[in-house]
């Protein structure tokens, strides 16, 4: 059975990080709620947080090694570039559904899946710049045409007048 709480990095825009775990709904109001790694219920404001890392493990990293897709991503979705205050910048893949977006924040996918960090939560108030690189569709198969024998043509829907 899988938990409702996942483990977190939450990078401080003083370069500090707090680990713990945060339940489905963790940031509202502007704050983030979570349990650090003693068990302790900690708050903290938005506007000290740069991201919300959800991790694998604590113990490697939250830094996220490769920031840019090397080409086209495949998967589908918002292809987005982020420029934080501090202008370092990181690429990721959004959902393309306003439920996404919220007042608060929305979640990316970074460029590396096979990382430490599945996903990041991005507080809107730690970002300089938001842009959009493009939209990922699948490709949709064409439709092929009926199948006409050589040499019949197009049949007739009503007899012609001689």
């Amino acid at each position: 059975m899988a938990s409702t709480h996942k483990k977190v990095i939450v990078r401080k825009t003083d370069r500090d990080s707090v680990t713990g775990w945060v339940g489905p709904v963790f940031a509202s109001d502007g704050r983030l709620e979570m349990i650090n790694a003693s068990g302790k219920l900690v708050t903290l404001p938005l506007d000290e947080v740069k991201g919300v890392y959800f991790v694998r493990d604590w113990e490697n990293s939250e830094e996220i090694v490769r920031k840019s897709f090397a080409a086209r991503p495949r998967s589908e979705g918002l292809w987005v570039r982020l420029t934080f205050r501090d202008q370092e910048t990181l690429e990721g893949m959004m959902g393309n559904e306003l439920s996404q977006f919220t007042p608060d924040g929305f979640l990316i996918t970074p460029p590396d899946l096979r990382g430490n960090t599945q996903k990041v939560f991005v507080p809107r108030n730690a970002l300089q710049q938001f842009t959009i690189m493009g939209v990922i569709t699948t490709a949709m198969a064409k439709k092929r045409p009926a199948s006409v024998t050589p040499g019949q043509g197009q049949p007739r829907l009503f007899a012609e007048a001689e």
